[in-house]
C-alpha cells in the first residue's frame, strides 16, 4: 500500500485557495466536525444540486441558477450566510431553499475543505459516475480522503445521502472512474466516448474524445490542489482543436499518473512543467446558464 509521505501529506492536509475559508470562514468551519461520513452529512445540509431541487419539493429561483459559479469556499460561505437568516446556522438543519445551490463539484468541494479543517488530507477526483443515470458515464466529481491503514479512499459526499448499492464514503473505482482511467479505456478502444459525459434534458448534452480529454486536465490540477469548476477550459482541456501526437503521448502519461493517483512528486512535475496543462489565468469558462465567461483566477 502507498505510504503517505510528510511532504504529500502536508500538501492535501492544508487549504488550497479555492477551499480556504478566508476570515471569519476559518470559525465557521470549526462548526463541521466529526468523523469523515459525519463530516459528508454535515455537507448535504448545506448543499443542494441545482438540477435536483424538485426532487425535494424545492424550485430553485431562475436568479439562483448560477449560483453554482461561487467556485472559492470564502464566497459559498458568504451566500450560505446570507440563505440561512433564520433558518438555521451552518451546523443546524436547514430546508433545502436555505442551501446552497451547486453541483456535484460544491459537495466535493466542502467536502474536502471540511476533512482538512479536521487534520484529514484530502483532494478532490474528476472523472465518471456509473450510478445516476442507466447505462452511461456521467460526468462527476467526488473527494478523496486518506484513511490510515487503507489509503486514498473515493468517497461522494453528495450521493451518501440517496443510498447507492455501496458505501458513499468508499467508493468502488469500478463504479466512480477517475478521468485517467476512462481516458485510457477510450485509447485502448475499450470504452465508446460516446457514452461518457453530459446530459441534462432540454439543457446540455455533451460526450465525446474532448469531454475526456478535459477531465483529465481538470483532474491534474484538481490532484495540484487548483479546484476548478467542471466547466473551465485552458491548454489541452480546450476542445476546439484537436491534440498532436505529442499531446497525445503527454495525456497518456498523465492519465496513468492519475489512474494511479501518483506518485506525488510525478503529478506536481507533470502539472508544473507542461503549458498546456498549467492554468495560466484567465481561463475560458463555458457555463450552462451564463453562456461563455472568461475568467480570472486566483494565483495558488
Amino acid at each position: 500500500m502507498h505510504v503517505l509521505s510528510r511532504p504529500e501529506a502536508g500538501f492535501y492536509g492544508t487549504h488550497s485557495v479555492a477551499t480556504d475559508p478566508g476570515g471569519d470562514g476559518w470559525s465557521t468551519l470549526n462548526a463541521l466536525s466529526g468523523s469523515p461520513a459525519e463530516l459528508a452529512a454535515a455537507v448535504r445540509n448545506l448543499v443542494v444540486h441545482r438540477e435536483g431541487c424538485a426532487d425535494l419539493g424545492f424550485t430553485l429561483p431562475q436568479e439562483r441558477r448560477n449560483e453554482a459559479e461561487t467556485r472559492y469556499l470564502s464566497d459559498i460561505l458568504t451566500v450560505l450566510k446570507g440563505l440561512g437568516e433564520g433558518d438555521g446556522g451552518i451546523g443546524e438543519a436547514r430546508e433545502p431553499k436555505a442551501r446552497f445551490a451547486g453541483t456535484c463539484r460544491d459537495f466535493a468541494l466542502l467536502f474536502a475543505a471540511a476533512l482538512r479543517h479536521n487534520g484529514i488530507p484530502a483532494r478532490l477526483r474528476c472523472g465518471f459516475m456509473t450510478y445516476g443515470l442507466p447505462d452511461f458515464h456521467g460526468d462527476h466529481w467526488v473527494t478523496e480522503y486518506w484513511r490510515p491503514g487503507k489509503g486514498w479512499t473515493l468517497a461522494d459526499p453528495e450521493f451518501g445521502g440517496y443510498d447507492p448499492d455501496f458505501d458513499a464514503m468508499d467508493v468502488p473505482r469500478d463504479r466512480f472512474i477517475v478521468a485517467g482511467d476512462a481516458w485510457r479505456s477510450y485509447r485502448e478502444g475499450t470504452a465508446d466516448p460516446s457514452n461518457f459525459g453530459i446530459r441534462i434534458p432540454d439543457v446540455l448534452d455533451l460526450t465525446g474524445p474532448a469531454m475526456l480529454r478535459g477531465n483529465v486536465v481538470r483532474d491534474l490540477a484538481a490532484l495540484n490542489k487548483v479546484e476548478v469548476l467542471p466547466w473551465d477550459c485552458w491548454g489541452l482541456a480546450e476542445g476546439e482543436t484537436e491534440p498532436g501526437d505529442a499531446d497525445l503521448a503527454l495525456l497518456d502519461r498523465v492519465a496513468d499518473l492519475e489512474s494511479a493517483g501518483g506518485p506525488f512528486e510525478g503529478l506536481r512535475d507533470a502539472y508544473l512543467d507542461n503549458p498546456a496543462l498549467k492554468i495560466t489565468s484567465p481561463v475560458t469558462s463555458y457555463t450552462t446558464y451564463g453562456g461563455v465567461r472568461i475568467v480570472e483566477i486566483r494565483g495558488e
